[in-house]
């Protein structure tokens, strides 16, 4: 799809969609299959319940892709299986990155000190951008709440270079609100949560810090690479 038509078509589906709720718009991603073939991506990270219980309640067999970069914690690892089992996902996908890509780029496995782009590249953004591959449009959970680019994030995305649309059924909403949803459903928290983790990533790259600002402390960078903007991997923009 040439890129002006499908900024148009994210451009219509945001004016169409303007007053939707979340859990409405995400039946008719699932569905009725408005926006083709649909993937949920999630971190299973701090606030991941919220989207991952709602796509239970709609059709527990959504894709859900999960990247497994091989650093992160082991509580984050034990959440994704406990928290899968618990909603009924039956459709988890876990991805991890090419073992011979892996072991050129990161033979040592420290990569991410010298060039922590280079480290989410190989080990996050590659195996994500391969089993996209398949779908014609992603779920994502950021929030415009989060802060920097993400302040203006709309319900729909146009992804240029891809051809996909990407979908923030949460862009809108507060803190206040994921607390509430999280809390009315009786979903567990991440324990790391408990532990002062507002934002959770890669183990050697994360530490206890309100919202995302435990991500790459010290750094410029403040995106994985998985969003793409203008065609290109997303990896700065402030506090994001």
């Amino acid at each position: 799809m040439l890129q002006s038509n499908l900024a148009e078509r994210a451009a219509l589906l945001n004016t169409r969609f303007a007053k939707a709720q979340a859990f409405g718009l995400l039946q008719t991603a699932l569905l009725e299959g408005q926006f083709g073939k649909t993937a949920l991506v999630s971190s299973f990270g701090a606030e991941a319940a919220v989207l991952l219980h709602m796509v239970s309640q709609i059709k527990p067999d959504t894709p859900v892709l999960f990247v497994d970069t091989l650093m992160l914690f082991e509580e984050t690892l034990e959440y994704q299986r406990d928290l899968s089992a618990r909603l009924g996902l039956h459709n988890l996908q876990v991805l991890r990155a090419d073992t011979l890509a892996l072991n050129n780029a990161d033979p040592d496995g420290m990569l991410h000190q010298s060039h922590p782009d280079a480290c989410c590249a190989v080990r996050k953004t590659a195996p994500m951008l391969q089993a996209l591959k398949g779908f014609n449009a992603w779920i994502s959970g950021r929030k415009r709440y989060q802060g920097g680019k993400r302040e203006q994030l709309p319900l729909f995305e146009a992804e240029h270079g891809t051809g996909r649309i990407k979908l923030n059924p949460l862009a809108n909403w507060t803190s206040a609100d994921t607390a509430a949803y999280i809390a009315s459903h009786g979903l567990p928290p991440h324990p790391l949560v408990a532990r002062g983790y507002g934002s959770l990533g890669c183990a050697p790259c994360t530490v206890p810090a309100k919202g995302r600002e435990g991500r790459w402390q010290g750094q410029s960078k403040s995106e994985c690479g998985i969003h793409f903007e203008g065609g290109k991997a997303a990896k700065t923009g402030a506090s994001t």
